[in-house]
């Protein structure tokens, strides 16, 4: 299924180069490639003289050291966060410190649903707890600088506190992980939720902006476009499970197996909640069965077929 999205894998920054990718816009990207990061982080600069900086990045003195020398002689008065994964988030208390920026996003993280009785919270290194901002803003709040106009945004789904930002002067839209052009977006519960995700990627459907730069790989042009061919790829994602499903109950190993064929075996982890993020939902709207709240050790069934002897 992965190959119904146009994904755009070209990638040529190198780490501690600023760029400008956009007017008004420049980009670095942080040294750490990975197989949930890409090439890395994508920090960004908004303005000139007086800036934003929006998602500073990771924990890395490397980063952060020129993230500051990218703006030497002007003055940081905003700093944005999409949301609180340990790539985009954890820098911010060393850049505050530096520029005396006022940081703003949603909140603190925080999951999307409570935990079931047994369960854990399997990407708990991945969140900075940390984390809190001076200023929480609200689907639709306006932040306005010197020569930039930012909207805030609200788009669940990959994290409770995930926050996207539209800049008005260059019609684009900061999209974090929400949607990105190398790869889809991990929905883990219950950190995510894939029914938000959905409801977030139908939100920014409805939007005007045709482009996205994302908090990881190249800037995702025609952008609405994309959106739709990552909703029909969630959909065939649950057309997939509902196909296996018809043949007779399976766990999510199981279903792994018969959706994602050559996945990297790095990748069977994320693929693994995915699929219970897909079953969550499916399971919510009454089309598939399970004993109990849905599980990622539990067995999955039609919701119309019989219980098993």
């Amino acid at each position: 299924m992965s190959d119904d999205v146009p994904f755009d894998k070209s990638f040529d920054l190198a780490p501690a180069m600023a760029t400008e990718v956009a007017p008004g816009v420049r980009t670095l990207v942080a040294n750490n490639p990975g197989p949930f990061t890409f090439k890395g982080t994508m920090s960004y600069i908004i303005g000139r003289g007086k800036v934003a900086i929006l998602d500073p990045g990771p924990d890395d003195d490397a980063h952060i050291a020129a993230l500051l020398a990218a703006v030497r002689g002007e003055t940081v008065t905003h700093i944005f966060v999409t949301h609180t994964h340990r790539d985009h988030s954890p820098a911010v208390p060393k850049v505050k410190a530096a520029t005396g920026a006022t940081v703003l996003a949603q909140g603190p993280h925080r999951l999307a649903r409570p935990l079931h009785i047994g369960e854990t919270r399997p990407l708990d290194a991945s969140a900075d707890m940390d984390f809190a901002p001076d200023i929480a803003l609200g689907d639709g709040d306006v932040v306005t600088g010197d020569g930039w106009t930012l909207e805030a945004i609200t788009t669940p789904g990959h994290t409770a506190n995930h926050m996207a930002f539209a800049l008005k002067e260059a019609d684009l839209i900061f999209a974090g992980d929400h949607v990105m052009a190398w790869s889809t977006t991990i929905v883990a519960p219950p950190d995510g939720a894939m029914s938000d995700y959905m409801a977030s990627l139908y939100k920014l459907a409805r939007r005007s902006e045709p482009l996205y730069l994302s908090g990881h790989g190249a800037p995702v042009r025609e952008a609405q476009r994309f959106v739709q061919h990552l909703i029909r790829h969630r959909m065939g994602r649950e057309a997939s499970i509902l196909h296996r499903l018809r043949k007779g109950a399976a766990d999510i190993p199981t279903l792994v197996k018969a959706i994602y064929i050559g996945l990297d075996p790095r990748l069977h982890g994320a693929a693994a909640l995915s699929v219970l993020a897909h079953l969550e939902d499916m399971v919510a709207r009454g089309e598939v069965a399970t004993e109990g709240p849905p599980s990622i050790t539990g067995t999955y069934r039609l919701a119309d077929a019989p219980l098993p002897a």
